[in-house]
C-alpha cells in the first residue's frame, strides 16, 4: 500500500483499542454520525485520526472540482454538469483526505461564501468553497472541538447529519454535497460541550495515558523510530496497515447485507429505556453500530455481543449526569439491562 505522506501508521499505535475501533467503525459506516474522542493531552488522539486516510482506498473524482464530484455522472455540481454535457469532464483519482478545521475558523471559512454582488447584478452564483467542501467524501477532523463556537459546532453537526451544506445570504442560496466522517477530539480539562451538542455525535470514547511500563516503553521506541525515519517506519508497518485497510474494505462491502433481528431491536430499546437516555437517537446509533461491528468482524448477522459493545460506544455521552460529574457509563447497569432483555 502506498503512503506518500508517511503519516504515523494506524496499526503502530500502542493500546487505545476502543478509540481505534470507534474510528474504524466510522470509516466503514459514515452514517454513524462521527466520533468524539475525549482524553488528556498526549494520548495519540490526533495521531490516530490523521493515520486513517492511509487505510482508505483512493476515490474517483472530477479533475479540478472543489467538491470532489464523482465522475460517473451522479450528484454533480453545476460546473461538473456543464463539463459532462460538453464532454470535457476528466476523471482522476486521489487519496481520501483528512481535513483539519482550525479552532479559530469563521463561519464563512467553514461553510464557504457567496459573491452577492455577482448574484444580484448578473444573476450568477459565484461560490467560494469552504472547509465543508474540502471534506466531502473524506474525514473532517476538529481538534479541541469544545473550544469552537457553539454555532460553528451546530453547523458542522447539521452538515454531517444531512450530507448537504447550504449557504444563504440575502435570499441567495447555494448547496453542495457535504458527506464526511466527523471526528472531534477534546481535553475535558479545557471545558465541556453542551449536552445538546454531545448527543449529536454518534459515538464517544474516553482515552487515557497508558500505565503499563512495557507498553509506555514501546510507545516511546516506536515514536522515536518514526521521527528518525518516517518513510522507513511506514514501510516497516506497511503489511500490517494493508491488513487493516483490507478489513475496512471488506466490511464496507458486507455492511448492507448485515441482518438485525427484531429481538435485538427490542434489546436495544430495553437498554435505552433502562439507561435513561433522552430521545431515540441512541437507539438508532446502537443498531447501526452493532451492524457495523458485525461487518468489521466479517459476519452478516449482528449478535447480542455486538449490541453490548455498541452500547459502550453510543451511550456514555448521552447519560444524564449531575453538575461536575464526569461522562461515563455504568457497566453494571448495562449488564443488568442486557440480562433483563435476555429474560424477555
Amino acid at each position: 500500500m502506498k503512503n506518500h505522506t508517511f503519516a504515523y501508521p494506524f496499526s503502530a499505535i500502542v493500546g487505545q483499542d476502543l478509540m481505534k475501533e470507534a474510528l474504524l467503525l466510522n470509516v466503514v459506516n459514515p452514517k454513524l454520525g462521527g466520533v468524539l474522542i475525549r482524553g488528556e493531552k498526549g494520548t495519540a488522539k490526533s495521531t490516530a485520526v490523521r493515520a486513517l486516510a492511509s487505510l482508505l482506498p483512493e476515490i474517483d473524482v472530477a479533475e479540478g472540482c472543489p467538491f470532489a464530484c464523482k465522475p460517473d455522472g451522479t450528484d454533480l455540481c453545476a460546473a461538473c454538469m456543464a463539463k459532462a454535457q460538453a464532454g470535457t469532464l476528466i476523471p482522476t483519482r486521489r487519496r481520501t483526505r483528512v481535513v483539519d478545521l482550525p479552532v479559530g475558523a469563521t463561519e464563512d471559512r467553514v461553510l464557504g461564501t457567496l459573491d452577492l454582488e455577482a448574484a444580484i447584478k448578473k444573476g450568477e452564483k459565484h461560490f467560494e468553497p469552504g472547509i465543508l467542501a474540502e471534506a466531502h467524501r473524506g474525514i473532517l477532523y476538529v481538534d479541541e472541538v469544545n473550544l469552537l463556537d457553539d454555532h460553528i459546532v451546530d453547523v458542522l453537526l447539521d452538515a454531517a447529519a444531512m450530507g448537504v451544506n447550504t449557504v444563504e445570504r440575502e435570499g441567495v442560496s447555494f448547496s453542495h454535497p457535504a458527506r464526511f466522517v466527523l471526528v472531534g477530539t477534546m481535553n475535558p480539562e479545557e471545558g465541556e460541550l453542551r449536552p445538546q451538542l454531545l448527543d449529536r455525535f454518534g459515538l464517544c470514547v474516553q482515552v487515557e495515558g497508558i500505565l503499563d511500563i512495557d507498553s509506555r516503553v514501546e510507545v516511546v521506541k516506536r515514536r522515536a523510530a518514526y521521527e528518525e525515519n518516517p518513510a522507513g517506519f511506514a514501510e516497516a508497518w506497511a503489511d500490517k496497515e494493508l491488513v487493516v485497510a483490507q478489513r475496512v474494505e471488506r466490511a464496507r462491502a458486507l455492511l448492507p447485507r448485515v441482518g438485525f433481528s427484531d429481538e435485538l431491536l427490542r434489546l436495544v430499546a430495553q437498554i435505552a429505556v433502562d439507561m435513561g437516555v433522552d430521545g431515540h437517537r441512541a437507539d438508532l446509533v446502537m443498531m447501526k453500530t452493532a451492524k457495523t461491528l458485525a461487518a468489521l468482524d466479517g459476519r452478516d448477522i449482528a449478535t447480542r455481543e455486538d449490541v453490548g459493545r455498541a452500547a459502550e460506544l453510543a451511550l456514555p455521552h448521552r447519560m444524564r449526569k449531575k453538575p461536575f460529574q464526569d461522562i461515563g457509563l455504568d457497566k453494571e447497569a448495562l449488564a443488568g439491562s442486557m440480562e433483563k432483555g435476555l429474560a424477555r
